[in-house]
């Protein structure tokens, strides 16, 4: 079964959890979300409110999207930080960018699924888009 590769080739790259969810609407999601932006909640993070067709609906994003495949990855680095004296840093920021680790594993987990069942219509999210990542995560069994 090709789910059960993909889980498989995405535990080889590290990743902690791969699910896989049907691309459809987040219609309940899509009513929280919308209740959380008429309340403010997003403060000065404007960004939040554009595109919301896009956030609900992943079809939006990548035309002819059948399915939206979630993964995990623990970005921890043992590097600290040097300075005591210095403003304290996230540790997650302390090692290399986790936008380009994790998407170059993103990418070779797209590659491999290319190989499998031919050129698909695909796109590799590492916060660089309007995606509800914690609802795609649930629906999808990862978190």
């Amino acid at each position: 079964m090709l789910t059960q590769k993909i889980k498989a080739r995405a535990k080889e790259l590290g990743f902690l959890a791969c699910g896989v969810a049907k691309a459809e609407e987040l219609t309940n999601e899509a009513k929280h979300l919308e209740s959380w932006l008429n309340q403010q909640h997003h403060a000065t993070m404007h960004y939040m409110a554009n595109h919301f067709e896009k956030r609900i609906d992943p079809r939006k994003l990548v035309d002819g999207a059948k399915s939206v495949i979630a993964l995990s990855y623990n970005y921890f680095t043992e590097q600290k930080q040097l300075d005591a004296d210095a403003p304290k840093i996230a540790m997650y920021a302390l090692g290399k960018d986790y936008h380009i680790v994790v998407k170059e594993k993103l990418l070779q987990l797209l590659e491999y699924i290319k190989a499998e069942v031919g050129d698909v219509n695909a796109r590799c999210f590492v916060d660089s888009a309007p995606v509800l990542e914690r609802a795609w995560a649930a629906r999808s069994g990862v978190g």
